[in-house]
């Protein structure tokens, strides 16, 4: 048995990873520490765990194999690096830290002690995904030429019934968050689009406040690649029914995945006359989604196997976050190769 301590409760996801733990018949949870030691309290106390208002004393146990770290992102680097010195496996909200700086510092810790880090990054693991690399790999598209991924709702508008909107307080905080829609909606579109193009040259990002807020609730982010290729990636709290959307474009065809309907069309020349003639729907060829990043992450603790196409898709996804948020800062494109390691 894996015995996990949750680190936090901060994020919105805390909870479905706490779900994800008690249901696996390979972990259980046995104690708590939160940066809100209140929080904690109520959580530990709601699940009949020990609380642990210091975190240093909750990795100090023995009898503690591993952690699920939800904090605030500007704590990730402080506590990962704690945890991994300490011994304990890892499992983590995305982003690994706001700065590749601060990701290498993680992943050397990591390295020195050989813990297991795996890092929640979902949608690489869902059918569409699965189904839209299939179609890249056998270049029905031909050369790619153009990713655009969107992913927007309506968490930051007020209501008279949330009038503050739904998102808790401090995903607004951006001291505490890195960043607005983006760094946390808007990590999925572009990890996708990481996913079907590869790492850009340079990153170009435009950030809106729509409600006024001190991180951005509205924000579009243009990857640019050496061969000519461009990658979109969209994000929003400010839209009530903006569809999750994907799209490619290339040389021999375009394929359209969630506009608005979860269904997967492609037009391509590649697939002959009637192919190229009209719209294919492909959505029966959708295969079943892979383990999601938990139970890779338990998985790579038995096995003592490592996740690193996980990790990598990770660091660069912090990468490519802190190439966004200096572009709007410089007000210009900003070439990956210049971020500090």
């Amino acid at each position: 048995m894996i015995r996990v301590a949750m680190l936090s409760f901060w994020h919105v996801h805390a909870r479905d990873y706490l779900k994800q733990a008690l249901e696996h018949p390979d972990t259980e949870i046995v104690a708590v520490w939160d940066e809100n030691p209140e929080r904690g309290r109520a959580q530990a106390a709601s699940l009949g765990v020990r609380f642990y208002e210091k975190l240093d004393e909750l990795l100090a146990q023995p009898d503690i194999d591993a952690v699920i770290v939800d904090t605030p992102t500007n704590l990730h680097r402080d506590v990962m690096v704690a945890a991994a010195l300490a011994g304990k496996h890892i499992f983590t909200e995305k982003v690994i830290a706001s700065t590749l700086h601060e990701c290498n510092e993680i992943l050397a810790a990591v390295e020195k002690t050989g813990v297991k880090l795996t890092v929640s990054l979902p949608r690489l693991y869902h059918n569409y995904t699965l189904a839209i690399k299939q179609v890249v790999e056998q270049k029905l598209l031909g050369e790619l030429t153009l990713a655009r991924v969107r992913l927007s709702h309506d968490g930051a508008l007020r209501t008279p019934e949330k009038p503050d909107g739904w998102l808790p307080a401090h995903f607004f905080n951006l001291e505490q968050c890195g960043g607005g829609a983006l760094i946390d909606l808007g990590c999925h579109p572009m990890y996708l689009v990481r996913f079907f193009l590869g790492l850009p040259e340079s990153v170009s990002a435009h950030y809106g406040y729509v409600t006024g807020r001190e991180v951005e609730d509205n924000a579009v982010a243009i990857l640019q690649y050496p061969q000519g290729a461009l990658g979109v990636v969209e994000a929003g709290f400010v839209n009530h029914f903006s569809p999750f959307t994907i799209e490619l474009h290339g040389t021999a065809g375009s394929l359209f995945y969630g506009t608005p309907e979860s269904r997967l069309l492609i037009r391509s020349t590649v697939l002959g006359e009637e192919g190229s003639r009209q719209w294919n729907d492909q959505t029966s060829t959708i295969p079943a989604d892979e383990p999601m990043a938990f139970l890779q992450w338990v998985a790579h603790i038995q096995q003592g196997t490592t996740a690193n196409e996980n990790v990598q898709m990770a660091v660069d996804l912090t990468r490519l976050m802190e190439a966004a948020n200096l572009s709007v800062q410089e007000k210009a494109p900003v070439k990956l190769a210049t971020l500090s390691v």
